[in-house]
């Protein structure tokens, strides 16, 4: 039986359950994957958006705006990449000049800070790299770029940290409520509790139509990307839009906060919610219009490829409250970019909410701080040998293109929700990200995974479920 029990261990999710700690409360966080962040979460844009281009007056906008002036200080607190690096909306006719200028009022109104509209020349020198068409530019100095397995991963151990249980592989069917009390029916038994928050991504839609006769819908709109290798991360150095059209942003240049280039996405609305697959058409489509904004793209040096589902909503609109047929059932719906940028005002709002409705007391000995995974490499050279002196292990490179340890392998796998699957350690460490894609590292860290989890070879997933890397007769023999 439990207070609060929240679906789906994404980023609204986790800063739902990172605020809800603060407080004085039986908490429980459900997932049906082996680890957080596993769906939106772990593939979108990984911009923190300045907030000029949501509707004035829509809860996109506010939360925008709070979620983009709260992730510097979070990144602090919590210990995950962001780097404020500025963006660029650029058009490429006269015509667009007038929709730059709607976008700049809009976002003025919306309390975005530094707006300014840039001429070719002002915007070239900026960005070299920009298209010899482009005319004009938004610059908005606010806008940032994060590592979005580190922010939902960040929350979510600082949350277990402070009380928040959280159950894996465990996958809502069904929910009823008998009285005042939930019965959340799951493939690992029934859970109760007196309140949900459901931050189920493209599946939101599912479970707030099982309990309110108000019906929702949300669309799954597929989203490609392109990843470059680190030796073209400073093809650009600010996050160069489109101007926004019918299905979002458009196709994105940005840098990541490791040092890569990232092309994307595309935007096509399809039926099947599990479909991450990529195609060949849509990648050319990344290129293409990629190109259209920025000139030079070095495109020889694409090492991957992915896509993400973003939840879309028929209004274009967060949905956030408590439900108004099925009191206790608080909705997180509808979380599309701006949602990442938006999670540290989502978890906000969430708390509040169940803070007025439950009359929740705060802690008194709230952590409210989180220290990541420690990188030699940002070391200085005496403290690297230091470091290796005391603990081996860190002198021991398992990803060659990403330079990451043994040492950090373990941190990954031993500390407070540790990773249990290749997946899990990339998302932690970054061992299997670079060039080769994991091409060399994975049967090292599949090795370092059997022998402190204490399982077979043949048991490690590369994400969970039935991904096992190793199979036939004599696998259990390796």
């Amino acid at each position: 039986m439990y207070d609060v029990i929240i679906i789906g261990g994404g980023v609204s999710g986790a800063a739902s359950a990172r605020e809800l700690s603060r407080y004085k409360a039986k908490i429980c966080l459900l997932e049906k994957c082996e680890d957080v962040c596993c769906g939106t979460s772990k593939a979108n844009s990984a911009i923190v958006h300045a907030g000029y281009d949501a509707v004035n007056g829509s809860l996109m906008a506010k939360l925008n705006v709070r979620g983009n002036n709260l992730m510097e200080q979070l990144s602090k607190d919590l210990d995950f990449p962001f780097k404020r690096i500025g963006s660029l909306v650029v058009c490429r006719s006269e015509d667009g000049i007038y929709e730059l200028e709607k976008l700049l009022e809009n976002g003025k109104k919306n309390g975005v800070k530094g707006l300014k509209i840039l001429n070719q020349q002002e915007a070239r020198e900026m960005e070299p790299n920009i298209s010899d068409d482009v005319v004009a530019a938004l610059y908005a100095p606010t806008a940032g770029i994060v590592c979005p397995f580190n922010l939902n991963i960040a929350l979510a151990e600082n949350a277990y940290e402070n009380g928040v249980e959280f159950r894996f592989n465990t996958e809502v069917q069904e929910i009823k409520k008998n009285g005042d009390i939930f019965d959340v029916y799951t493939n690992r038994g029934i859970y109760q509790t007196r309140y949900i928050v459901n931050a189920a991504g493209v599946y939101a839609d599912k479970f707030h139509n099982m309990v309110s006769g108000n019906k929702i819908h949300i669309t799954a709109r597929s989203g490609e990307y392109c990843l470059l290798d680190r030796k073209a991360g400073k093809h650009v150095n600010r996050t160069i839009f489109s101007l926004p059209g019918k299905y979002g942003k458009g196709i994105l240049v940005t840098p990541t906060v490791h040092g890569n280039l990232l092309l994307g996405p595309t935007a096509h609305d399809i039926s099947d919610k599990e479909a991450t697959n990529t195609t060949r058409e849509s990648l050319d489509e990344v290129v293409k219009k990629a190109g259209l904004n920025v000139k030079n793209l070095p495109i020889r040096e694409v090492i991957t490829s992915f896509t993400g589902l973003r939840a879309h909503e028929d209004k274009h609109e967060f949905i956030i409250g408590e439900v108004e047929d099925c009191k206790g059932f608080i909705d997180c719906a509808g979380i599309e970019s701006p949602g990442l940028t938006s999670a540290p005002a989502i978890g906000e709002m969430v708390a509040d909410i169940l803070k007025d409705l439950m009359g929740l007391e705060l802690k008194e000995n709230f952590k409210a701080t989180r220290k990541g995974i420690l990188d030699p490499m940002e070391l200085s050279v005496e403290e690297r040998k230091e470091l290796i002196k005391r603990n081996p292990a860190y002198g021991n490179i398992i990803c060659r293109c990403e330079s990451i340890t043994e040492g950090q392998i373990l941190d990954a796998i031993h500390r407070a929700l540790g990773a249990k699957s290749l997946d899990g350690v990339k998302r932690r460490t970054r061992a299997g990200m670079g060039r080769c894609q994991a091409g060399f590292c994975s049967p090292r860290t599949m090795e370092i995974l059997a022998r402190e989890l204490n399982i077979p070879m043949s048991e490690i997933t590369k994400s969970g479920g039935e991904s096992r890397l190793i199979l036939g007769k004599n696998k259990d023999k390796l």
